[in-house]
């Protein structure tokens, strides 16, 4: 099993980055280079406790669905997308946020296991943990760009967001 930690600092308030980090939007538009989208469950708006979606994209050349569940929610501190369907043994997302008095910290914890056994470990090894880790903060270079704009606007319209 592998585990990717990736923190990023974003210039909004907590409650916008969270709400941000939960919208099926947002995260279509932070992931369009693998034509990520939602095709079943919460297909848009803001995804939470308990609540499923199946994602389609492709990685590797190769079309590909991942269906979570939103396993722990705590807004505006936390909450986790856990693996029900896909090519991952396993695969669990825990996103933290902490307040720095106007801007939040967005910490990315991604635990996740390829099948196949030893051959899983060694692609896992090899490009798969690189390969996550560059996804990841591809998403959250355009979460902190929607959140230090504007633009977050047309992907939240809870009017508890500032």
């Amino acid at each position: 099993m592998q585990t990717i930690i990736i923190t990023t600092t974003i210039n909004a308030p907590i409650e916008r980055v969270f709400d941000l980090s939960r919208s099926i939007d947002a995260h279509m538009a932070s992931t369009s280079k693998t034509k990520e989208v939602a095709v079943d469950g919460v297909t848009t708006g803001l995804i939470g406790k308990g609540e499923v979606v199946t994602w389609q994209a492709t990685h590797f050349g190769i079309r590909q669905r991942l269906k979570v569940q939103i396993t722990e929610f705590d807004r505006p501190a936390i909450f986790v997308d856990e693996m029900i369907f896909g090519v991952f043994r396993s695969m669990k997302h825990t996103h933290r946020f902490e307040d720095l008095e106007g801007a939040t910290r967005m910490i990315d914890e991604l635990e996740f296991q390829a099948p196949l056994g030893i051959l899983g470990r060694i692609v896992e090894r090899v490009f798969l943990t690189r390969y996550l880790r560059a996804f990841i903060i591809e998403r959250n270079d355009v979460l902190k760009e929607l959140a230090e704009s504007g633009l977050w606007r047309q992907f939240i319209t809870n009017t508890e967001v500032t």
